[in-house]
């Protein structure tokens, strides 16, 4: 597993990291057992970033880490979000360090590696309040870094100059090529890390489901596939499932052999030197090795770029619904 420096923490990750959505809820059910089981082939395979919040499964996501991590904690980076246990606000100071103090039970460390604003309404963080709150946290010891995770560019943006502004958490995949443009030669600037999340469109960049794909009523697919319950960005990366699949069947066609559509689908991403991990979902500890392969795969061409870049501009960009 490769690492790569992560912003201002004096640290490095591994540039394929865990998505722990799936650990607490929305993603049909994992056990308790199957999610120790990913955590740990996980860690086994060379895997040091992990991502949670505290609302996934209400806190159950935070929990299995915690319990699984209590004796890696200074191998492990271990990320988490706040802000959607109260949507839309208020987000006091009171509130966030409770949310915080919260987290840390859960996860069972003194301090939070990484607190991230999950996804929270733009005007809190344009009046920058929150990032006031979040400093004082840090200078206190509760959080050792922050940052936030964001639905647009306009949002990632105006929240770049924060001082001490350690990440930004977005959703980059080969369905959504905006912050190339937009965003990272100025994250690269400012020395603030990308984390991306949704690298496989909810799936549909691994290339294996149908028009006709159904999916369980607790899954994320079924009950948000068109932005009924939050962001619709969230779901297949803003697209309408069948469209969605007619387009990963136009980029199947690039997938060089000896590599799977989900792992050609990543390492695209990491072919971008912003991007500081990809925070890979798996509800199978055999999807994590699968994955974490991605990290020793070579570059793709430029010329696969250019062409992917060129079906994104004249098929895909039309089609994704959502704030972007």
């Amino acid at each position: 597993m490769k690492t790569r420096h992560f912003a201002n923490t004096g640290r490095s990750v591994s540039e394929i990291g865990l998505g722990c959505w799936q650990l607490g809820a929305d993603w049909g059910h994992v056990s308790d057992n199957e999610a120790l089981r990913i955590l740990e082939t996980a860690v086994e395979s060379g895997v040091t970033f992990l991502d949670t919040a505290d609302v996934y499964g209400g806190g159950r996501s935070e929990s299995l880490i915690g319990q699984f991590t209590k004796s890696l904690q200074d191998y492990l980076f271990i990320a988490t979000k706040i802000g959607r246990r109260n949507y839309p606000g208020p987000y006091t100071p009171e509130v966030i360090r409770q949310h915080i103090n919260d987290c840390r039970q859960r996860l069972g460390v003194d301090a939070l590696d990484l607190v991230q604003l999950h996804c929270i309404p733009p005007q809190f963080m344009a009046s920058g309040e929150v990032f006031d709150t979040l400093r004082a946290c840090k200078q206190d010891g509760l959080v050792k870094n922050f940052g936030a995770s964001v639905e647009s560019m306009d949002e990632a943006l105006m929240i770049l100059d924060q001082p001490e502004l350690t990440s930004l958490q977005i959703i980059f995949n080969i369905f959504r090529q905006k912050p190339i443009s937009t965003l990272f030669d100025k994250a690269i600037a400012k020395n603030v890390g990308i984390i991306v999340r949704l690298p496989l469109a909810s799936g549909l960049l691994a290339g294996k489901f149908t028009s006709e794909t159904t999916f369980a009523m607790d899954d994320h697919r079924n009950y948000n596939k068109d932005g009924e319950a939050f962001n619709v960005g969230e779901t297949f990366a803003g697209l309408p499932l069948a469209k969605g699949v007619e387009l990963s069947e136009r980029i199947k066609a690039f997938v060089p052999d000896g590599m799977t559509m989900a792992q050609f689908s990543q390492r695209w991403i990491l072919d971008h030197d912003a991007v500081s991990t990809v925070i890979t979902g798996a509800s199978h500890p055999s999807q994590v090795a699968d994955n974490v392969a991605v990290s020793e795969l070579p570059p793709l061409t430029r010329e696969v770029h250019r062409q992917l870049a060129v079906i994104y501009e004249n098929w895909i960009n039309e089609h994704i619904r959502g704030l972007y």
